[in-house]
Parts: C-alpha cells; sequence; structure tokens
C-alpha cells in the first residue's frame, strides 16, 4: 500500500513539472475556457447556458484524450515497465495510477470551470450532486479511453491519431459547441459514437433538467459500460515491453469499448 501511494504522489507531481503533460492537464485546457468565456459567449450568447458542462468535458477530454496516452508509451517504448514487472508491481496499477492521477488534474481543474463559469455569464446547474456525479463518470470514462489508447498503440504517433480520432469529432459532432438538435438528422447517428455526446446529454438532462435527444439515464448506462470495458481491456492488451512480440490479445480488441455506443445507434 505504502509503494502504491509512493507512486500516485510520484505520478501526481510528474503531471505539474512535466511541462507537456502541465500544458494538457492545465494551462491548455484553461486558456482555452477563459477564450470561449470572453469570445465564444458574445458570438453565440446560447452558448452561456452550456458553458460548465462543454468546459468541464473539455478539460477533461484534453487531460485524458490527448495527455494520458503519450506517456504510456513512451515509458513502454523507454523500457520502464520492464523494471516494473521484475520489482513486481502488477499491470493493473501500472495502468490505473496514470490514470487515476490524470483524473485528479481534470478534475481540479473542472472544479475550477464550475465555480468561475458565472463570471462569464455561464448557467450553473440545478442539480448540483448529479452535475459533480457526471464529472466523475465522464473523467473516468475518458480516463479508461485514454489509457487503452496508450495500451493499444504501437507507437507514439499512433497514439496521437488514435486521440484526435475521438477529440476532433467530439469537438464538432459531440454537442460542446453545436447542440445535438440542430444537427441534421443523417448525422446525429454519428454524434451517438462518442463519448462526448452522451455526457453532454446527461449533463443537460439530469443537471440542468432540460430535454435532450439522447435518454440520459441510458447515456449514463452507455458510458458506464463502455468506461468499465475499455478499462478491463486496457489491463489485459497491457504489454510489458515494445519489443515483445507475443501479447494476450491484438492491440483492435480495443474496438470492443466502442460495442455500447454501437449499440445506442442500433436502438
Amino acid at each position: 500500500m505504502a509503494a502504491f501511494t509512493y507512486h500516485v504522489a510520484f505520478e501526481f507531481k510528474t503531471g505539474l513539472r512535466n511541462a507537456t503533460l502541465l500544458l494538457m492537464n492545465y494551462l491548455f485546457p484553461l486558456g482555452f475556457y477563459v477564450v470561449m468565456g470572453l469570445v465564444f459567449t458574445q458570438v453565440n450568447p446560447f452558448f452561456k447556458g452550456v458553458m460548465a458542462p462543454a468546459m468541464v468535458i473539455f478539460a477533461v477530454m484534453a487531460s485524458t484524450i490527448l495527455g494520458l496516452p503519450g506517456p504510456l508509451v513512451e515509458s513502454r517504448e523507454a523500457g520502464i515497465y520492464r523494471s516494473y514487472r521484475v520489482n513486481g508491481i502488477p499491470a493493473a496499477s501500472i495502468v490505473a495510477i496514470p490514470m487515476l492521477t490524470t483524473i485528479v488534474h481534470a478534475l481540479i481543474v473542472s472544479a475550477i470551470i464550475a465555480l468561475t463559469v458565472p463570471l462569464f455569464g455561464g448557467l450553473v446547474p440545478s442539480r448540483w450532486g448529479a452535475f459533480i456525479g457526471l464529472i466523475l463518470l465522464t473523467a473516468f470514462t475518458c480516463g479508461a479511453f485514454g489509457a487503452l489508447i496508450g495500451v493499444a498503440s504501437t507507437s507514439s504517433r499512433a497514439t496521437v491519431l488514435w486521440s484526435q480520432l475521438i477529440f476532433l469529432p467530439s469537438m464538432i459532432l459531440g454537442g460542446l459547441m453545436l447542440p445535438l438538435e440542430l444537427l441534421p438528422a443523417s448525422v446525429r447517428p454519428i454524434s451517438a459514437l462518442l463519448p462526448t455526446a452522451h455526457a453532454m446529454q446527461a449533463f443537460l438532462g439530469l443537471a440542468y433538467g432540460q430535454k435532450t435527444v439522447l435518454a440520459p439515464l441510458a447515456s449514463v448506462a452507455i458510458l458506464a459500460t463502455s468506461a468499465l470495458l475499455a478499462f478491463g481491456l486496457a489491463i489485459y492488451l497491457f504489454n510489458w515491453d515494445s519489443r515483445n512480440l507475443s501479447r494476450r490479445g491484438h492491440p483492435l480488441l480495443a474496438l470492443l469499448a466502442m460495442v455500447p455506443y454501437v449499440v445506442a445507434i442500433l436502438l
């Protein structure tokens, strides 16, 4: 337990000392949040009503989807995990600890956004309990996907491609900048493939009491199921060494984490 606590503390400090992680965890999401609050709310006043959940989801994605996978691949390529294996550290801890500390950073930024959003005219949630619970669920879901990307990717370049494959569509079709009801009917099924779309709908329906395109409780179930699948697959597919060609499963098995979203489209 003492070793686990020390590892968590070390990873948390790394997120503050490493320039890249500091950018992804704090500077990038908070800077974007300030710009959106000062500029986009003037261009689109309706954004004030969804600013808090949209910026919280953005901050969580920046930390987990963009920031988390890279260090996992770099540590594997540098052979660091070989020494972990020799010292008896389980694969589950290696996957869970960076994910946990990244989620903590994302939660700190989310708290800053939630408390300061009224300064930009943003609407605060009517149900704070649901809002906080959904932040935790969204952070866990995105953290699990970030860990899965880092485990399944064969190189640092691959992590960038997989991360952007989730991040960019989420910004455009995930309901953060543009409400789902304004999307063409032919595009809405694509948005149902994105965790951010379900997170946004859950926030609006359960924390703000607004009408939604997707059923909020169904979105919560989809997020929770996909998070557990992604986390389990990340542990199962974990590889101690990039030069070790024998793996317990093919990296494409990571796509199984998308099954709940495919089911959402079919339903």
